[in-house]
């Protein structure tokens, strides 16, 4: 039986969802553990629910086997190649702060935690360099039907080499929202919801840099402080 991670508490987490507290795993820099926030509990979001949806079993609000199922139907049914554009889940284990989530932490070269796309936009504007890797990523999600909801800018993080984008990563919202996901087993079909994921990947784009030019809030989703980016930025050990 594996020892119990320590993590800390809510204060150290790196990134903080609307569900969930992002900690860097303390033996491992290259893994991310993913632990549901105490104050929102499977059950807190289930009473919040209409009647008929808390009829569902409390696994269905519990986001981290939520995602590992999703995880584990992406690898059955698009395969190693999902690995280009996801991180890799190495499932759940033990932490201080209930169980968590394992998977693969996105880091550019210099061993800082990936920034997300939404605010690469909002410092950098739409340079050429990340034009082309939306281009490239568009192409390769809709080739491989990447089952995925929305694909939320905020979601996305932008993976860099001496300090220039190289691929997007799509580190949440994965997964059919669908009541009966029949695209996993339909090729055709996935490829063509992907690609319409894709299209509006770039209204959302658009809709973030007006907010910039007119000097609107940037929102509350998707901001990494540089303290945080360094934080444990030493070379990952291996898995």
């Amino acid at each position: 039986m594996q020892p119990t991670l320590h993590l800390g508490d809510s204060s150290d987490a790196f990134s903080k969802g609307g569900n969930r507290l992002c900690f860097v795993d303390p033996g491992n820099k290259g893994r991310c553990i993913k632990v549901l926030r105490p104050d929102r509990s499977p059950e807190k979001k289930r009473r919040e629910k209409s009647l008929l949806k808390r009829l569902k079993p409390l696994d269905n609000f519990n986001d981290n086997l939520q995602e590992l199922r999703t995880y584990q139907l992406i690898e059955r049914h698009v395969g190693e190649a999902a690995f280009e554009l996801v991180p890799r889940c190495y499932g759940m284990v033990d932490t201080n702060l209930g169980e968590g989530l394992s998977s693969e932490l996105i880091r550019d070269d210099d061993g800082q935690i990936s920034i997300t796309l939404k605010q690469y936009l909002w410092q950098q504007g739409e340079t050429p360099a990340i034009s082309a890797c939306l281009q490239r990523f568009a192409q390769r999600w809709s080739e491989l039907g990447m089952p995925s909801r929305n694909l939320l800018l905020h979601n996305v993080v932008v993976q860099c080499q001496q300090g220039q984008p190289q691929k997007l990563i799509v580190i949440d919202g994965l997964g059919w929202s669908d009541t009966i996901p029949v695209a996993y087993w339909i090729k055709a079909l996935a490829r063509r919801k992907a690609a319409r994921k894709v299209r509006l990947i770039h209204k959302a784009i658009d809709q973030l840099l007006y907010k910039k030019a007119h000097n609107l809030k940037y929102g509350y989703h998707g901001w990494l402080t540089d303290e945080a980016r360094s934080e444990a930025a030493s070379p990952p050990q291996d898995s």
